[in-house]
């Protein structure tokens, strides 16, 4: 079946394992939070993986690079959704990813608790009423937590994970104490804390964490991801990340 583009939709690259995303000005794409993500998160080699917030279905899709498992993706918002299945049927994918449209904190009425072996999450990073509430309903629901507080997000993952299941998140560090005190209430511990900084020696801009559903209290430190150099290139790193061993401009 042929994937048709909507008017102001596009067609872009993934840059690793011939993968294409659909994509529009018009609604929120994906950043580099997601594709750090996609690659931070402990993923099983089989069984069932859940992300949510999946937005146009970019985690879903990097994570079938890593892992042979069944990966659903739930989003809010229809339009969204909707790019993300065209997405998955485009790269011939829908026998390993499943889109879901519909609410997060209710997801676990379809599919009982403690379903997936890991989780993956990308959430609003703002509280509601916060920042410029001026944009269009799009950016405001990917950036706003307008459909449910972190709290709820963290307890609708707590709900959706086995017992010593991963739940991965990547986020703002100036919200890191809430993000913890909400997974231990919630039975999740954190086990791996990664920030991200834009360049050696700067603040860190992002944070990636890793708890276990009921683990044991020990979290560990990694080393710090460099996003840039000086002289505003990718690090090594950060090359590996999105293009893999390849250069730019081959395939895997």
């Amino acid at each position: 079946m042929e994937v048709m583009l909507e008017p102001n939709e596009r067609l872009d690259d993934l840059l690793t394992h011939q993968l294409h995303i659909i994509q529009s000005r018009e609604v929120f794409s994906f950043s580099m939070d997601a594709v750090l993500l996609a690659r931070f998160a402990g993923v099983p080699p089989k069984g069932r993986i859940l992300d949510l917030c999946t937005g146009n279905g970019v985690v879903p899709l990097l994570l079938t690079t890593r892992t042979k498992a069944m990966i659903d993706g739930v989003e809010i918002q229809p339009r969204l959704a909707d790019m993300a299945r065209r997405s998955v049927e485009w790269n011939k994918l829908g026998d390993r990813i499943r889109i879901c449209e519909g609410d997060l904190r209710l997801f676990h009425e379809q599919t009982g608790h403690g379903a997936y072996d890991a989780i993956t999450i990308n959430p609003p990073y703002m509280p509601a009423g916060s920042g410029d509430q001026n944009e269009n309903e799009h950016f405001a629901m990917a950036r706003h937590e307008i459909n449910g507080s972190l709290d709820e997000m963290v307890a609708a993952c707590s709900r959706l994970v086995r017992p010593g299941g991963r739940v991965s998140m990547v986020h703002r560090p100036s919200r890191m104490i809430e993000i913890i005190e909400a997974m231990r209430k919630w039975k999740l511990e954190p086990k791996r804390i990664r920030f991200v900084h834009p360049y050696l020696g700067a603040e860190a801009n992002m944070i990636l964490i890793e708890a276990a559903k009921d683990g044991k209290p020990e979290v560990r430190l990694m080393p710090p991801l460099i996003v840039y150099t000086h002289e505003r290139h990718y690090t090594e790193e950060m090359m590996k990340i999105y293009y893999g061993d390849n250069e730019p401009g081959t395939r895997e």
